[in-house]
């Protein structure tokens, strides 16, 4: 199964509709966002533009929970706090936003690949995409869709390979 994988839009609606088009072309299954919509108006212009289905998670900055879980509603996107535990195409993933500085972030997700409980630990915050392994279990950050401190960047993740790449927008 192909994956599309987003984090970090803060309102910049040009990558979103960048990203919308690139997961469209590929024809992913399913769109995880890592948090970071910040506001509504960004979930329902992914949404409405995807054919996917959309699982999130909220981020840090998503100060306007209510508005974004009534989007969330109307568009049949799967949208809860971090972190969140599924499984999807027979492989166990986490998702988590990030914690404190990209440091404690970083430093959380390693700890918890260690575990080997997942197949994947996808995250976001850091803005900084990072696509690794530690001890079998893929770490991927896709960056940010929004274009902040790094060049704007989604992933695919194989879920069938367990592998990810990097798209930049």
């Amino acid at each position: 199964m192909l994956i599309g994988v987003i984090s970090d839009t803060h309102d910049v609606l040009s990558y979103v509709e960048k990203a919308s088009k690139i997961f469209n072309d590929v024809n992913v299954e399913f769109i995880i966002h890592l948090g970071d919509y910040i506001a509504p108006f960004t979930l329902r212009l992914l949404a409405s533009k995807v054919n996917a289905r959309i699982i999130g998670i909220l981020g840090n900055n998503d100060g306007e929970k209510l508005g974004l879980l009534n989007i969330a509603s109307n568009y049949n996107v799967d949208l809860v706090e971090q972190p969140r535990s599924l499984d999807l195409a027979g492989r166990r993933l986490l998702l988590v936003h990030g914690f404190g500085s990209p440091q404690d972030t970083r430093e959380l997700v390693y700890a918890l690949a260690e575990s080997r409980r997942w197949d994947a630990i996808l995250y976001g915050h850091t803005h900084e995409p990072d696509i690794s392994y530690k001890r079998g279990t893929l770490i991927l950050n896709p960056g940010n869709a929004g274009g902040l401190l790094y060049k704007p960047s989604i992933a695919l993740l194989d879920t069938d390979r367990m592998a990810a790449r990097l798209i930049e927008l």
